[in-house]
């Protein structure tokens, strides 16, 4: 099989609320291929009102997705696996155009965030509480897991990062 080199030369922008929005801002990074030396494209650099609108997109989806059942969390984990298989060698190509890395190392790198992803399908055993009784006298201790609400990833900009 052979792959194709990723080529793409739009600017990257943000995915806010299920869409690909530009940022507000005015401020904008070159994305280099270190094998070419060049820029390939842009990324757009968020703004305050840029994370203002994706936390509050965050907060608006949350408790349909907590009141989801964690089997059916689960499926939306399982289908994000399979497409991640599927697309194995365009995410490394994607790797090696924006980090540098050779086209092997950066299949090692979509494979990590693959057993991430894998690990987080068993979301539903994950979720189980815990019970102890008679933790002392006429007391039982129980453990229920709950989700909380939005969190954020702050990663270096040359790390790839699957997070589920």
């Amino acid at each position: 099989m052979t792959v194709q080199p990723f080529t793409a030369s739009d600017d990257v922008a943000h995915f806010i609320d299920g869409k690909r929005v530009p940022s507000s801002g005015t401020f904008r990074q070159p994305v280099f291929n270190p094998a070419l030396g060049s820029v390939a494209r842009h990324v757009a650099l968020g703004s305050v009102s840029d994370v203002d609108a994706a936390v509050k997109s965050a907060k608006r989806a949350f408790p349909a997705w907590a009141d989801t059942p964690p089997i059916r969390r689960a499926r939306v984990m399982n289908k994000f696996l399979q497409l991640m298989n599927e697309h194995t060698d365009t995410f490394a190509a994607m790797i090696t155009a924006e980090h540098g890395k050779v086209f092997s190392d950066a299949q090692g790198e979509v494979a990590r965030g693959i057993d991430i992803i894998e690990f987080a399908c068993g979301i539903p055993q994950l979720l189980k509480g815990d019970f102890t009784d008679q933790v002392s006298t006429g007391l039982d201790n129980w453990t229920m897991r709950q989700p909380l609400g939005v969190v954020a990833g702050i990663t270096p900009f040359n790390f790839p990062v699957m997070v589920p």
